[in-house]
């Protein structure tokens, strides 16, 4: 017997599977997809990384952290399978290579056009923000940890521009009443702003259509404003609300935001535009040097005077509109995202190779495009509430 079949046992797993990281390129972007944390644990089941040039700069990961943790430095796009956070531009999805699967939030409800083109471009895509919320699949859910970042960002935002001290001041000078913070919309990015402005010390209070997360509100010593709405859907998302239940919301909500120093609004439907919680009228009601946080931006903001990527004045209320708020903390948010990444891919490779089961509910829901008919998906996971 050979010194290499005698050897052959303590070998490992023969890497076959390549796994590409580009470098973001949408305006402003910090995050990576993969950090150097997760080459070992890909590396285990037989894949080997290949990471472009400088593709860690934003999140200050150097190139040599990568190649230290034995990934190599190269063209991702040649890979078996590309990571990206971003979805794809049009010349991107062009270095494409047919049978390659692509894995990042691609946006399929309100990006159809780019769900097509990797279609038309033979790429089995999985979209991280169809990713069903599921026991199971929780280290898989990007939507959560990234919005857990942009939570926290909110706050530090909020606070950074408030006239008014977050926390309960005693001085010689006399006493200063804490903040008052609302949150509209208490999902995983509403708890986290929550809990965030409670550690400032501002008294701080959650609303949200869904009156099964009272209980969440309260552990985490915020008060529940209460508006006798319930618009609980699926999967842990609100729907939409009737032109009734919309009336009144609206009705209650401007007699409510009035007596807060801050609202941080949180609140999305999948596939639709932002609802309207904060009305003109609500933010004229609202105390000089209050501030209004809309991280519903991209989807036309919860504030009917957000303007998206802007901050703005209306009434002495400045009105905040971030985009993209967990690329403002690009070595966390990357962190995090690079293990959903990695456990979705760990449920794919086995010894080197790429095999998906496509009968597993995880895979078959975030899939949504395949050389072949994939299984019946449901999308109605995108978006945070």
């Amino acid at each position: 017997m050979g010194e290499e079949a005698a050897n052959g046992g303590d070998a490992g797993p023969q890497k076959t599977v390549t796994v590409g990281v580009p470098k973001e390129v949408r305006e402003g972007e910090r995050r990576v997809a993969l950090v150097p944390k997760v080459i070992g644990k890909l590396s285990g089941r037989g894949a080997r990384v290949v990471v472009e040039p400088g593709a860690g700069d934003g999140a200050l990961i150097p190139d040599s952290e990568y190649t230290d943790a034995g990934a190599e430095i190269g063209d991702p796009w040649e890979c078996d399978v590309v990571a990206v956070v971003n979805p794809p531009t049009t010349e991107q999805i062009g270095k494409l290579r047919s049978g390659t699967t692509l894995i990042g939030f691609l946006s399929p409800l309100t990006s159809p056009e780019t769900v097509q083109a990797l279609k038309d471009a033979g790429v089995t895509a999985f979209a991280m923000e169809s990713i069903p919320r599921i026991s199971r699949a929780q280290g898989m859910d990007a939507l959560s940890s990234q919005a857990n970042v942009a939570g926290y960002k909110a706050v530090l935002a909020a606070a950074e521009n408030s006239t008014r001290f977050f926390p309960m001041l005693t001085t010689a000078a006399g006493t200063v009443k804490p903040a008052t913070a609302l949150v509209l919309g208490v999902g995983v990015a509403g708890l986290q702003a929550l809990a965030t402005a409670k550690r400032l010390g501002a008294r701080t209070t959650g609303y949200d259509v869904r009156p099964e997360v009272a209980d969440q509100v309260k552990s985490l010593g915020a008060q529940w404003l209460d508006l006798g709405i319930d618009a609980a859907g699926e999967g842990g998302y609100a729907r939409e609300l009737s032109e009734d239940e919309r009336r009144q919301q609206q009705e209650q909500l401007e007699k409510a935001i009035t007596g807060f120093d801050v609202v941080i609004t949180t609140a999305l439907v999948p596939g639709r535009p932002a609802p309207k919680l904060v009305s003109a009228a609500a933010v004229e009601g609202m105390r000089p040097g209050s501030v209004i946080v809309d991280m519903a931006g991209e989807t036309g903001g919860n504030c009917e005077l957000t303007e998206p990527g802007q901050t703005t004045v209306a009434h002495d209320v400045i009105i905040l509109s971030p985009e993209n708020l967990p690329a403002g903390m690009p070595e966390h948010a990357s962190e995090l995202y690079s293990r959903n990444i990695t456990s979705l891919l760990e449920l794919m490779l086995s010894d080197g190779e790429l095999t998906p089961d496509w009968n597993d509910e995880v895979l078959a829901k975030s899939c949504v495009t395949r050389d072949e008919p994939a299984p019946a998906q449901d999308d109605s996971t995108e978006g945070e509430s």
